[in-house]
C-alpha cells in the first residue's frame, strides 16, 4: 500500500538565510548498515511502522521515548492523529530483524503543527512528535541519543535514515551540509527520499552525534533541491510536557502490535514539486 503525505512544497527564499563558503563543501554518499557490526552504535534509529499504511524513521532519545516528525503520526487521508496502538517502533531493524521492537502508548505533537497544510517554513518549524513506548529499550540494547543544544554546530551534520529502496536496513550519510537557517528552520543538502521522514539530523560533536533537527519535507532553494527540519530543543521540551500531563493508559490495555507485511509498506512520503 502506498501512502503519499498531501503536501505541496511552498518554499519562501526569503525566509531561509544561504550560508556562506559552502560551494567546495563535499557530502558523502549514503552507506548501508549491512550487518551487526556497521549497526554498532546507531541501534536507537528505527523504523516506525504505521500499520498497512507505511512508515517513517525515528529516534529514541530516552529508553521510552521516540523522536520523529508529526505529520508520520497523522491519518494522510482523514488528517486525524492516529490512535497510539496503530505505530510501532522497530529499532536498529535490519532485513527483518530488529534489535527491539515497542509498541506505543502515547503521542504528542505540537499544537501548531496543521496536519494535510502546505509544507511551508511554518509548518517545517513544528513538524515534532514524540511517542512514549509501552514498555522502555534497555540503554544496553539501543543506546539513546540526546539532543543537540547551545554550542554552534558549524555547517556539518549528517543523516541517518530508512527510505524508499532501502527500508530494510538503515543508510547513514556520514557527511552532508546545512545550506541554509533561520532561527527555527534548517536546510540540508542530505540525501532523503519517501520514509526518511522523522529521521535524525546529527550534529558532529564529540565523539557521538548529537541530534539538531529531524527531516520534515523536501523542495527547493535557490534552484536546488533541499529537505527541511526544524529546531528542537524548545519543541520537544513542551512534547514532554504534554506527555507527562497526559494520562497513561493503564497496562491491560496496552496492546502489543505485531508487524503485518513489510513488503506492503512503502513509507510515509514526501512529494516534491
Amino acid at each position: 500500500m502506498t501512502v503519499a503525505i498531501r503536501y505541496s512544497v511552498v518554499l519562501a527564499i526569503a525566509s531561509l538565510f544561504l550560508l556562506p563558503a559552502l560551494a567546495n563543501a563535499q557530502s558523502t554518499r549514503l552507506t548501508r548498515l549491512s550487518d551487526r557490526d556497521d549497526l554498532l552504535g546507531w541501534e536507537a534509529v528505527g523504523r516506525l511502522d504505521i500499520r498497512g499504511r507505511g512508515y517513517c524513521s525515528g529516534t529514541l532519545i530516552a529508553p521510552d521515548l521516540v523522536l520523529t516528525a508529526a505529520h508520520c503520526v497523522y491519518d494522510k487521508q482523514t488528517n486525524v492523529l492516529h490512535d497510539p496502538q496503530t505505530p510501532s517502533f522497530r529499532a536498529g531493524l535490519r532485513d527483518g530483524v530488529a534489535i527491539a521492537e515497542r509498541a506505543v502508548s502515547q503521542i504528542a505533537v505540537t499544537e501548531q503543527f496543521v496536519p494535510g497544510a502546505a509544507l511551508t517554513t511554518e509548518q517545517v518549524r513544528h513538524d515534532v512528535a514524540l511517542l512514549r513506548l509501552a514498555k522502555p529499550i534497555v540503554s544496553s540494547d539501543a543506546d539513546p541519543f540526546i539532543l543537540h543544544s547551545g554550542q554552534a554546530i558549524g555547517t556539518t551534520v549528517s543523516v541517518t535514515s530508512y527510505g524508499q529502496g532501502r527500508s530494510e536496513a538503515l543508510s547513514r550519510q556520514r557527511s552532508c551540509n546545512i545550506i541554509a537557517a533561520t532561527d527555527d528552520v534548517m536546510a540540508f543538502d542530505c540525501d532523503v527520499t519517501f520514509g526518511s521522514s522523522g529521521a535524525p539530523v546529527f550534529a558532529l560533536v564529540g565523539s557521538r552525534g548529537r541530534i539538531v533537527s529531524v527531516i520534515s519535507g523536501v523542495g527547493t532553494l535557490d534552484g536546488h533541491p533541499v529537505s527541511l527540519g526544524p529546531y528542537l530543543p524548545a519543541n520537544v521540551a513542551r512534547l514532554k510536557v504534554q506527555l507527562r500531563n497526559a494520562p497513561r493508559p493503564v497496562p491491560d490495555q496496552i496492546k502489543r502490535l505485531s508487524v503485518g507485511d513489510r513488503n506492503q509498506s512503502t513509507g510515509a512520503k514526501f512529494i516534491r514539486n
